[in-house]
């Protein structure tokens, strides 16, 4: 299709409204808007009630005539519109949001755009807040900017500034969902995208109050067929939006009813009331009649009555419980005779401040085409208007099939998307599978479960990531993440299990693996910890189970001994003590001092009682068994008939002294100190002069030990 060449990127609007559908084409040159061409085509039955889609089909197809008659007169294919909603069920949110700079900052327009964009969201947050129990989801379907703040004072315009914060008061508007996606649903029909969606009041003060007006307290009421549109200005601002679901189709109804004919006959009727004195009609009998338009003012007269209050109330509610000091009335409804004096006999102010605007709105407005200006026209080239305030503003998209509006910054991504929807972050990344919970000697421990598969995401059938960037009316389907495996661990897994016991077998180092017990029951390395298991690493072996460890079979006449004591199979071995097996019976003290019995003066370490050493016997045979026993055991001959001593030593930090031997080793210590060795509580750390020590090994004057439980 050829068309001629336009100075102007062309922009297509249609006013979708519940009697007609009219479709505007026109492009900007400089500060004028020139309409190349309009056309309007009546619903040929009642499609849309109220503002609102009924028949989606019906519409379509209607939209579909007057595209190609409008593509027919620009010589081109249209595929993208601007399209304008009525404020059915409006609902409005009003919030003010603040941004810092790290230092002073010039602003841009990209700064503009971040900061209406948190407005926004903002304002819709703060609508679900409000709208909890609602079941009716809502699009943000406009905003207007009421004001903005440069450090905290506010301004007309911030690019340019120089400013640490700024700040916005911003009006957003809402729509249910069934209003919007009829909209959409029939404009795809007809084979169109959606460009840019606004509000019908939004669209209307584009034209109708010019912002050099706007520093007066005004209203503007679009009457349309279905639904009076309302929004207020003051101090050069945009301050409110509503709607009364009450319009000219009212007034066509009660004109139907008095006339007996159908509505499209007495649509007919009320247009030509305010132009003919005399009007003709055939009724529902197929009799001609004929009426007087004065008649039919005094069968709408109590309606217009009503409807004009209904809009000063709400127009009063609006503007803070008081009237405005003007109103600007634009649409077919507001045409009918009477009804400016109505309203402004409701507001309380001279009938000379409410008028029609038509016109008089339109100076920078160029018609190509012989179009008589006239208030009708106001809100469709509103809509086209708007086109220009709101690119590089808002796009849609599709998002799991559902149409979202998001604010498009130039930077917008997947994950912008997903946040508008409100999908789980978690169903974007991937999911730790369930962790393992357990004890390790009474303290928490947990393995974490691993890492599935992030998010599948498409743009448009192509693979994408969540910072895929994203483009009008793109397609977006994600399928959420994958949990991993849950955690798990054996035994052998743990730290605790890998460091080794070190015990001392006929005096040879040995180090064996630690045994664990999960709920009591002894288990092997190999075992899977289950969630809750209570985890127990000894910190012992018995002497039977370092013998197994050591692939020593033990002859029942063998004589066992641990840290110099008789003992069994069973006798626990800690770390650091020493295990002997042997054939020989090694002869242990049998005469106390002075010739008393022997006193076993018993230290309960860790479950082992520590033989003191004794002064050897003075009989030959005695000394003799003795140095037998010293030579086995790799110690000195002792020196006999010593007198006792006294030395001190320094035990965990203050100074012990120890008597009553002529020599001591160091298990003498424990005779001396306050260390309970009853109640094991992890293994023992004895420590002489910073190394390891030998519970044998003999002390020296200024000594210093350590004695401690590790868990």
């Amino acid at each position: 299709m050829e068309g001629r060449k336009y100075t102007g990127q062309l922009v297509f609007g249609l006013d979708i409204g519940t009697r007609s559908i009219v479709g505007t084409v026109g492009y900007k040159s400089g500060n004028q808007f020139v309409v190349v061409a309009q056309r309007v085509k009546e619903h040929e039955t009642r499609a849309m009630l109220d503002g609102q889609i009924h028949d989606i089909h019906k519409v379509g197809e209607t939209i579909s005539v007057v595209k190609r008659q409008l593509e027919e007169a620009v010589g081109r294919k249209l595929t993208e519109v601007c399209i304008a909603a009525a404020g059915r069920v409006l609902r409005t949110v009003t919030t003010h949001v603040e941004y810092p700079f790290a230092a002073d900052k010039e602003v841009d327009q990209e700064d503009i755009y971040g900061l209406i964009s948190a407005g926004v969201e903002k304002a819709y947050q703060e609508f679900l807040e409000e709208d909890r129990e609602g079941e009716v989801k809502f699009y943000c379907v406009g905003h207007s900017v009421v004001r903005y703040y440069l450090n905290g004072y506010p301004m007309g315009n911030l690019e340019g500034h120089k400013a640490r914060t700024v700040g916005v008061d911003l009006i957003a508007t809402f729509l249910p969902e069934d209003v919007v996606d009829g909209l959409y649903k029939s404009v795809e029909l007809a084979g169109l995208s959606v460009s840019s969606l606004t509000l019908e009041p939004i669209a209307a003060i584009q034209l109708a109050i010019p912002e050099r007006f706007r520093m007066l307290n005004i209203a503007l009421l679009d009457v349309g067929a279905g639904t009076s549109d309302i929004s207020i200005t003051n101090d050069g601002c945009i301050l409110a939006y509503g709607m009364i679901p009450i319009a000219g189709d009212a007034l066509t109804e009660e004109i139907a009813k008095h006339c007996l004919v159908d509505f499209a006959t007495a649509e007919r009727i009320k247009q030509d009331a305010g132009v003919r004195d005399t009007i003709p009609y055939t009724d529902i009998m197929f009799l001609p009649q004929t009426i007087k338009s004065e008649e039919i003012r005094q069968v709408t007269a109590a309606l217009i009555e009503k409807m004009a209050s209904l809009a000063a109330e709400k127009i009063k509610e609006l503007n803070g419980d008081k009237p405005v000091s003007a109103v600007f009335v634009v649409g077919g409804g507001g045409k009918m005779p009477g009804y400016t004096d109505a309203l402004a006999d409701s507001l309380g102010i001279a009938r000379e401040r409410v008028a029609l605007r038509g016109e008089e709105v339109m100076q920078q407005i160029v018609f190509e085409e012989n179009i008589r200006k006239d208030s009708l026209l106001v809100t469709p080239i509103g809509i086209c208007l708007n086109f220009y305030e709101q690119s590089n503003n808002f796009i849609f998209v599709s998002f799991n099939g559902s149409r979202i509006k998001i604010y498009d910054n130039n930077k917008l991504t997947v994950a912008d998307a997903a946040m508008q929807v409100q999908y789980p972050n978690e169903n974007l990344f991937p999911k730790r599978g369930q962790a393992l919970n357990f004890t390790v000697n009474g303290k928490p421990r947990m393995a974490r479960g691993q890492a599935g598969e992030a998010a599948v995401i498409t743009i448009n059938g192509e693979t994408a990531d969540i910072h895929a960037a994203v483009h009008a009316n793109d397609i977006i389907q994600v399928t959420e993440s994958t949990a991993g495996e849950e955690g798990h661990m054996n035994i052998g897994s743990l730290p605790e299990s890998s460091e080794s016991l070190t015990v001392y077998v006929n005096e040879r180092k040995v180090e064996v693996p630690r045994f664990a017990s999960v709920n009591g029951l002894l288990k092997s390395n190999y075992y899977e910890i289950k969630e809750g298991d209570q985890v127990e690493i000894l910190n012992y072996y018995t002497v039977g189970q370092i013998a197994e460890f050591m692939d020593v079979a033990l002859d029942p006449h063998m004589n066992l001994y641990v840290n110099n004591s008789l003992a069994d199979k069973d006798t626990p071995v800690y770390e650091n003590f020493s295990v002997l097996w042997t054939l020989e019976t090694l002869p242990l003290p049998t005469a106390g001092r002075d010739g008393e019995e022997p006193e076993e003066e018993e230290t309960d370490f860790a479950g082992e009682e520590f033989q003191e050493e004794r002064k050897p016997p003075d009989s030959p045979a005695a000394r003799e068994r003795e140095q037998e026993r010293n030579r086995r055991m790799g110690r000195a001959e002792p020196v006999m008939k010593e007198e006792p001593v006294s030395i001190g030593v320094i035990v965990n930090g203050r100074p012990v002294t120890l008597s009553g031997k002529a020599h001591y080793v160091y298990v003498d210590v424990f005779d001396f100190i306050d260390f309970d060795l009853s109640t094991p509580k992890g293994s023992i750390v004895n420590k002489i002069n910073g190394r390891s020590a030998k519970f044998m090994e003999p002390l020296a004057p200024g000594d210093v030990i350590e004695i401690y439980w590790k868990s």
